[in-house]
């Protein structure tokens, strides 16, 4: 006979009597509390770095932006040089290279709804995809229809568990 095994997590602390479980839900608040100061003071910190290095990032930006404006400028205006007659797409300097790159065809579309009903309407259905998915919400309905289906399966009577240690809201004006 095969023997099953069981896999659990040990457990290293449980409180033994209602009292020490009331003390440990006010030492989680406590917790969470801090853990939110200590979040909060973080990002404090994060945005005095960000408003320090922000005016030197900006002054950065625009120096890299003329920069590249003027040498794609310079490269437009010689390319054909560049290129070697557009035989080459990419040309080389002593200091890095610059390359003229073709972007693969896209498609974009707005107000999609309209566009499906317009190439429907035209006869162009070719061009509108139709997608087949279970319907989740009809098997919660009546997950007796589906019972013994191989991938299949439907989850009922899960619970959570949720500790919540009072707090008073306060609010900043």
């Amino acid at each position: 006979m095969a023997t099953t095994k069981l896999k659990a997590k040990a457990q290293t602390y449980a409180p033994q009597t209602p009292n020490d479980c009331a003390a440990d839900i006010k030492k989680l608040g406590d917790l969470q509390r801090d853990f939110a100061r200590q979040q909060a003071d973080m990002n404090d910190e994060i945005a005095a770095i960000t408003k320090r290095y922000q005016p030197k990032l900006e002054a950065l930006s625009e120096r890299i932006a003329t920069l590249q404006q003027g040498v794609q400028t310079y490269c437009e205006a010689n390319r054909s040089t560049l290129t070697n007659d557009g035989k080459v797409k990419t040309a080389n300097f002593v200091t890095g290279d610059v390359q003229w790159r073709q972007r693969p065809p896209s498609v974009s579309i707005r107000g999609a709804d309209a566009v499906i009903e317009v190439l429907q309407r035209m006869g162009l259905s070719r061009f509108v995809r139709t997608k087949e998915e279970v319907n989740k919400e009809a098997i919660l309905n009546e997950p007796d229809a589906v019972r013994g289906i191989a991938g299949i399966s439907v989850v009922t009577g899960v619970e959570d568990f949720v500790i919540s240690p009072f707090e008073a809201a306060a609010e900043a004006r």
